[in-house]
């Protein structure tokens, strides 16, 4: 018989957020310091992924050869000048509550720097000791849809099975890679069918609708087959 999950890794852009479109904007805006000009939907369709995949994935190889670091300073750049205008998404601070009330371990798991997601902990307001930790990319080497961030922010919380909360294919791809299921908001802005084949276990419309979650039921789920394989949101 399958043992229960006792942890809830939250993805933070997207899911706690309403950062996603800003996140692509700052994107576009990197690329056209470079005189690049992507469709703005690819830069879009590609948040979710580290940094470190993107500009390959909206571009080329030849260009993440080339500029790959100057792009990613100037997407910071970019990022840090809109970051005021980020909100979280409705129910995100009452989710995080509701899920450390139901005695499971509650954790932060980011592939964004360091000083975005602290902005979005401090737009939380939570009392201390209601996350177990919080892990962002400059803690793992890899970023989504590779699992190295999910099983660094699971050591650290202290837990042994976990549940993700997303809201991209890449997040069911890399919870699935460690063995977890991944629930998804459509506050990325992935279509119902798409996130679905992707192997979401559960997909709703945004933070607030996981509160009364059947929790019980989702920390006992399993990632359908095929999940840590994704299909590729970006066709070229």
């Amino acid at each position: 018989m399958t043992s229960t999950r006792d942890t809830v890794l939250l993805d933070v852009d997207g899911t706690l957020a309403d950062s996603t479109y800003h996140h692509a904007l700052a994107w576009a805006r990197a690329f056209a310091r470079f005189g690049l000009t992507p469709a703005l939907w690819r830069a879009h369709r590609a948040i979710g992924m580290g940094g470190d995949k993107l500009v390959a994935v909206v571009t080329d190889d030849e260009v993440e050869a080339r500029i790959g670091d100057d792009l990613r300073n100037a997407w910071e750049q970019e990022y840090s000048r809109i970051l005021g205008e980020v909100v979280l998404l409705e129910g995100a601070s009452e989710l995080v509550l509701s899920l450390h009330e139901r005695g499971l371990r509650v954790a932060l798991a980011s592939s964004g720097k360091k000083r975005f997601t602290d902005h979005i902990i401090e737009l939380l307001d939570l009392p201390e000791g209601v996350l177990s930790t919080v892990t962002t990319s400059e803690d793992a080497e890899q970023s989504k849809p590779a699992p190295d961030i999910l099983g660094v922010a699971l050591r650290r919380a202290g837990g042994e099975r976990a549940v993700l909360v997303g809201d991209t294919p890449y997040d069911v791809a890399s919870a699935a890679r460690m063995g977890a299921p991944c629930v998804v908001v459509r506050s990325g802005g992935f279509g119902v069918q798409e996130l679905r084949d992707a192997g979401a276990v559960l997909i709703v419309d945004g933070p607030r609708d996981l509160i009364t979650a059947d929790w019980g039921e989702l920390c006992r789920a399993e990632p359908p087959l095929g999940s840590d394989d994704p299909q590729e949101p970006l066709p070229h």
